[in-house]
């Protein structure tokens, strides 16, 4: 009997393990539409998204075997470039987003970005976290330049990128100015919007002299185009 109830353990460990396994790329699982979240990329076509400040998202941006690519290929026809953002502004949220950097690359997930023609680029208003590889790109040698930062305003409080080549899963959440960075499973930085640690962050920045910059409580999500072949999947946004 004994071995019997061992075998069903194992059975269901096993059986519950590729369950989870199985999950498709951009999908929601049925616990995840239960607490509430909500997909940002179907997997197959950049609706929900278009590029700062125009109407559609550029060619340059593609979708490639489930995946949101920043593509070089086409950029060298021709194709605008420019940071890829949500149609939709958010305030209080989770974002859960997968991404993987091509060698020596550089991108970044912004927020809080207010579109305006006065601001030319989505990094004027949203704060950042930094997606890089570290070893190549030569940000890397930076301080609160590197992968999981708040870039230029706080360092991560421990390393938790992946090599090149692997996806990484980054969260970002957001409640009432209460800001919180996660990759992959370890948090890397923490801090409030407003406050007079957020005032000092900034004014020990290259932001400091930028007046939109961190004004916006709400905005869009933006996936920046840094001239460095990138990949996002996965994005996925529970508001709060």
């Amino acid at each position: 009997m004994k071995k019997v109830i061992m075998g069903a353990l194992l059975l269901g460990a096993v059986t519950s393990a590729t369950a989870v396994k199985a999950q498709k790329a951009n999908s929601l699982s049925a616990k995840e539409k239960k607490e509430g979240w909500q997909l940002l990329f179907d997997g197959k076509t950049t609706n929900g998204w278009h590029t700062y400040l125009k109407d559609a998202a550029s060619p340059a941006w593609r979708v490639a075997n489930g995946a949101l690519e920043l593509d070089q290929q086409a950029k060298k026809n021709g194709a605008p470039g420019g940071d890829l953002v949500t149609n939709d502004e958010y305030e209080n949220y989770e974002l859960s987003i997968d991404w993987k950097i091509s060698s020596g690359g550089n991108s970044g997930i912004i927020f809080s970005v207010h579109e305006d023609p006065s601001f030319k680029a989505t990094y004027l208003t949203g704060p950042e976290m930094q997606v890089l590889d570290d070893d190549k790109h030569p940000d890397g040698k930076i301080t609160k330049h590197n992968a999981g930062d708040l870039y230029d305003l706080k360092k991560s409080a421990q390393k938790a990128v992946k090599p090149v080549g692997e996806w990484n899963t980054a969260r970002i959440i957001k409640k009432d100015g209460h800001l919180t960075l996660w990759l992959n499973g370890v948090k890397t930085v923490e801090t409030t919007i407003g406050t007079p640690e957020w005032d000092t962050l900034v004014a020990s920045s290259k932001f400091k002299d930028w007046q939109g910059f961190g004004k916006y409580s709400k905005g869009r999500i933006a996936l920046q185009d840094h001239g460095d072949a990138v990949w996002y999947r996965n994005v996925k946004i529970k508001l709060l």
